[in-house]
Parts: C-alpha cells; structure tokens; sequence
C-alpha cells in the first residue's frame, strides 16, 4: 500500500526516476514500471501513465521542475494587444470614468468623437484599424477587468440639508416610488447638493440638479444660497436650457421647493408640480442618484463659499452635462423577473445615451433633431475632458486646504467639548457587576 504522507514533491522525483527507463523499456516492462508507480505513489493507473508521458516530454532546460510539471492549469495569452489596452485606458479617462458597462454600449461613439476631435488617429500613438476593431469586440467585463482602479474617494462627506416646508406640503400631489414610470420626456426630479464640506454654519453655494425620469437627461447650475430668488432663477434657467418641454417637476419636502414662489412659478408655465414623501428618499431614487454620480463625483466634497469658485461650478457644469447627455450612456428599469429560486430581480434595458432616447421618444421634430445632431457633432470630447479636469484642479487648488482646516477645527471644538474624566458620574454598583 503506497504511504499516504508521501508528499507532491517526492511524487514527483519518483517520477522522474522511473520515466528515463520507461522510454526505453518493451511493452511487458513498461506495464511493470507502470505497477510499481501506481504502487508507490498511490495514483490511478491513467494518471501514472500521463505523468511519466509528461516527464519524458519535459525539455531538459526545465529538468529541476518538480510540482509544475503536475499543473494542468493553462495560462493562454491575452486576446487584446497591449496597445489595445493602453487606448482603452485613455478612452476611459476621456469618458469620465465611467463603468465597463456603459463603456462598452458607447465605445464606437467615444471612438468616433475622438477621431474627429484628432485625438485617435490611425497609424499614430497605437492607434489604428486593429486596435480600434480590438476595443469595440471588448466585452463590459473584460474593459472592467483591465481598467485600472479608480482612485480613492475623498474622504470629507456631505451634509443634508433639507428642511421640511410644512407651509403648503399638504396643497401637493405626493409621488411614490412605486409609481408608473413616465412614459415620454418631460417630467424632472429636483434635489439641491450642499457644498457645505463638514460644517453648515454660514453661507455656502448649492447645486440645484435635474433629471429626467424617462430620458436621463441632466441639467446642473450653482447658486448662491437657497433663497427662493436663487431657486426660481435656476428653475428658468434650466427650461430655457432643456432641448423638450418641461411638462412635471418632483422636489423633495425641503422649504427651498415647497413655497409659494415655487409653486407660483409653476402653475404660471402650466408645469405639473409633486413632491417625494417626507424621509423617503427612494421616492426620488434617481435624483439621489445623479447626485453622486454627477455633484459629488465631478464637484467633491469640498466647502465652497466663494463667487470665484461659484463661478466655476458654472464652468464645469455644462461641460459634465455635455459629456452625459451626449455621449455617456444609461439603463433604465423596465420591469421584474424572478431567478431559479424565486427571488424578485429587476430588469434593465440596453445602456443608451439620454441623446438617443430623446430622439427615439418621437417629442423632437426635424428640425429639433437636426440642431441637436449638429451640436453633438461641434462637441470635442478630448477638449471637454481636458477643461474638466482643469476646473476641478482649480476648485481642489481653492477649496481643499480650507475645507480640511475647518474639519481640524470642528475636531478641536468637539474635543474640548467633551467633559474631564473626573466630573464623569460612574455607577459604582453597575461598574463591581461588569
């Protein structure tokens, strides 16, 4: 009976010894090495055999190999070159950054933009027909799997602001989660993002972000504050800048959405008006959505106070809302399925840019439709990236020293705050039972 504790290794050198004279050996002698193998080591008889076949075929240069020769795991080579791989990493930081997924759906569109803005051109810097052919046969999970790792979020977060606005809360229609989604383009969901960084004291710009339900369309700008001067402002600034007519808007509960100015403003351009229900925030999922992945991802975290860094929200806004409205494709839910198992899934359409699901609503005439083509064709996406990341490095150049030394002073604060230990009461009792 073969030792049970004789180890890969030693396996492996016996094999080594009887395969030299199992080459050699006739028909009746191999079957008795083969005995004696099967006997030593414990193997089956197939797989004695495959391993003496397989050391007789070992180069010599490999003649110290012991457990590898045993591994029958395969490493095949990649099926993207390596210049592949290197302007798959640009078209990504180009896009922003965005997930294998949504990547993938809009390659040949990135692709395309880039060629046009000069930035991809064959026969230059690794790109050419190949490369180009490599990238667009990429499936979501291997652009994933080849990205590098987006770098670490900043660890400041953000405040909640909103403040119910009992005043006319129950004069408005209340939209649930669990509503019928819209049918056609038109109908908004509203949030303001606080650029406060840790603290809410004093004066601080906000961002008043809208979303479309039905197309994902986007629509950012910065205000000073949240007086309602600054909220109506930036509500006739968004229906003078969305390419569709505004038929419905959905606010959370905050006083900034639920005033009469507001709602004044709404019932003068006949705009259906609703509201989320209060501490629900998945009634406005998808708002809450664009606001990380649009506010917090392109803005950060930081304490903005300042007109100058205002300003250049302003800035950076519109150059984001290009890059997702035109170019970054989504999905959307279309319904529910249940696995093997019985539990409930949602189902999700293809990722398609909120460009094309607008033309695709039929809301647009031609001539719409035209002057929207012709704007996406005037975009440079390389340039879009390039200004992006130059505001954000100015916002980061402005705003992240400060913000960091205000978070060490409330730190401070807090520290002093907290009582002696000799004037904190301890239960003498409860302390002996512990």
């Amino acid at each position: 009976m073969p030792d049970k504790d004789v180890s890969l290794a030693t396996r492996v050198e016996i094999t080594k010894k009887y395969a030299a004279a199992y080459e050699a050996a006739s028909k009746k002698d191999k079957t008795r090495i083969l005995d004696q193998l099967v006997e030593v080591t414990g193997w089956n008889r197939d797989h004695a055999r495959q391993q003496l076949r397989r050391r007789m075929r070992q180069p010599k240069g490999r003649a110290q190999a012991t457990v590898a020769v045993i591994d029958r795991r395969k490493n095949p080579g990649s099926r993207y070159s390596y210049n592949a791989l290197k302007i798959l990493q640009h078209v990504w930081a180009v896009a922003g950054g965005i997930c294998g997924k949504y990547l993938a759906a809009s390659m040949a569109d990135w692709l395309d933009a880039m060629e046009s803005a000069g930035d991809l051109v064959e026969g230059q810097d690794r790109y050419s027909a190949e490369i180009r052919a490599e990238l667009l046969r990429m499936s979501a999970a291997t652009i994933d799997r080849h990205l590098a790792p987006a770098k670490a979020r900043d660890p400041i977060r953000g405040k909640s602001t909103t403040k119910p606005g009992a005043l006319l809360r129950n004069s408005i229609s209340v939209r649930k989660a669990g509503d019928e989604v819209e049918a056609e383009p038109g109908f908004f969901e509203v949030d303001t993002v606080a650029h406060c960084g840790p603290s809410l004291k004093g004066e601080f710009a906000r961002t008043v972000n809208f979303t479309d339900m039905h197309t994902g369309w986007v629509f950012t700008t910065a205000i000073r504050n949240n007086a309602m001067i600054h909220i109506v402002a930036a509500f006739d600034a968004f229906v003078e800048a969305v390419p569709f007519m505004v038929t419905g808007i959905d606010s959370d509960n905050g006083s900034e959405f639920i005033n009469h100015e507001v709602l004044g403003w709404s019932a003068e351009r006949s705009i259906f008006y609703t509201r989320s229900r209060p501490y629900q925030k998945n009634d406005q999922a998808t708002i809450e959505s664009k606001n990380n992945h649009l506010v917090r991802r392109y803005g950060f975290y930081y304490r903005y106070d300042t007109a100058h860094q205002r300003e250049l929200l302003n800035q950076l806004w519109p150059l984001v809302c290009d890059r997702l409205n035109y170019f970054t494709p989504t999905k959307k839910p279309v319904g529910y399925t249940t696995d093997a198992v019985g539990r409930r899934r949602r189902v999700y359409d293809k990722p398609r840019t909120p460009y094309h699901r607008l033309l695709d609503a039929g809301v647009l005439n031609q001539a719409q439709k035209a002057e929207l083509a012709a704007y996406k064709t005037s975009l440079n996406v390389v340039e879009i990236a390039g200004r992006i990341s130059s505001i954000q490095q100015r916002l980061i150049s402005l705003a992240a020293a400060p913000t960091r030394r205000l978070e060490r002073e409330l730190e401070a604060q807090a520290a002093a705050a907290m009582p002696e230990a000799e004037w904190i009461k301890i239960d003498q009792r409860r302390a002996r039972a512990a």
